[in-house]
């Protein structure tokens, strides 16, 4: 098997933590000797072993000698919540480790290479690195730019409306699409929306698994963010009211009992956005996922925040008087449009999936 085969099945391994890993990074392990798999393993959670660790203890000190082990991630040397995983490499007497890619934590950044190298293993480092980062993204882009991966699911009609003049939006797209963006919200670390949305569709935002679920494990909800500048939301919300934590971003404290509230600094009368992104990454948020209206989403795009937007599209017309995806100011020449590069369109149900990023400056 060739070194890219036996990588793709690490990161297959990694992909089986996508719902459970964070804040930390998906990880995948493949052992090998004399061209068979002997061994894999894949971290579940935090807190827990790593996908090295899981899958050496598969094996005793006669089978792992002299092994080459495949890994997703460059393995940790420092301790955290668990003992170095190149310390179990060097123990366990694996000749040679092949690596996806760099940790971009600074903790470890190549630290993890240079101790295994030292001791005399042979590194190879890069073998499908591109898959490897996509599988992180949040996590790597929290580590290197302090404030997590930020993606926009948007719901629309053909012709670019969201919602009626009304406010009512429910429901645009198919089952099949609802059910493929409760994947999206299990990715997550955080499902933000603004206070708007709340007041108009009092939203849950909750994950409701299906079979798609790793069987077995406990629903992990993620944390629901919503932006309300003046503390405008009613304490009957059913955002408020469930068993998932909700954080209240404002500009100004709270005398509402039982709110969590965290308190940044305005922007034009405004929640700075930029600032209340670093504050999450500083609580190892890695991904979130925007369930909002125009005007948050609008304000995203403009302070340059929104990585991808995820965008499902109906069949459907609903006229000139619907309410649009973005609130943005009005373009004067085609030269001030905001480009995308679209990555992926795929049918879901009756309905189309666009997975786009924007391209800022």
């Amino acid at each position: 098997m060739s070194q890219e085969s036996l990588m793709a099945r690490a990161l297959l391994l990694a992909e089986r933590g996508v719902f459970t890993t964070a804040p930390n990074p998906r990880v995948g392990c493949v052992i090998v000797k004399n061209e068979v798999i002997i061994a894999e393993g894949w971290h579940h959670r935090a807190g827990e072993a790593h996908a090295e660790v899981n899958a050496l203890l598969q094996l005793n000190q006669r089978e792992a000698n002299g092994a080459d082990c495949y890994i997703t991630l460059e393995p940790c040397s420092h301790d955290g919540r668990t003992p170095p995983c190149c310390d179990a490499i060097i123990k366990a007497g694996i000749k040679r480790v092949i690596i996806a890619m760099k940790d971009p934590n600074p903790m470890v950044a190549g630290r993890g290479i240079e101790k295994l190298k030292q001791v005399g293993i042979v590194v190879v480092l890069g073998v499908l690195e591109e898959q490897a980062e996509k599988l992180n993204q949040g996590f790597c882009q929290r580590m290197r730019m302090g404030r997590p991966y930020i993606r926009s699911k948007l719901a629309m009609s053909v012709d670019g409306k969201t919602a009626m003049a009304s406010g009512e939006s429910q429901w645009i797209t198919s089952q099949d699409a609802r059910q493929d963006v409760q994947k999206l919200r299990a990715q997550s670390s955080v499902i933000l929306t603004g206070i708007g949305t709340v007041l108009t569709d009092d939203p849950s935002l909750s994950v409701r698994p299906g079979d798609w679920y790793p069987q077995g494990e406990l629903v992990r909800q993620p944390l629901r963010v919503v932006i309300d500048s003046n503390l405008r939301i009613p304490l009957n919300a059913k955002i408020l009211n469930s068993e998932a934590e909700t954080l209240v971003v404002s500009i100004k404290p709270s005398d509402k009992k039982g709110v969590n509230v965290m308190v940044i600094q305005a922007d034009r009368g405004h929640v700075d956005l930029k600032k209340l992104m670093n504050r999450l990454a500083e609580r190892e948020i890695n991904d979130v996922m925007v369930e909002a209206g125009s005007k948050l989403n609008g304000a995203l795009v403009q302070a340059g925040l929104v990585d991808e937007l995820v965008i499902y599209m109906a069949p459907k017309l609903l006229g000139d008087s619907a309410q649009g995806l973005f609130h943005l100011p009005a373009l004067q020449k085609m030269s001030q449009n905001i480009a995308l590069n679209i990555t992926d369109i795929r049918a879901v149900g009756s309905d189309w999936r666009i997975t786009a990023s924007p391209i800022y400056g």
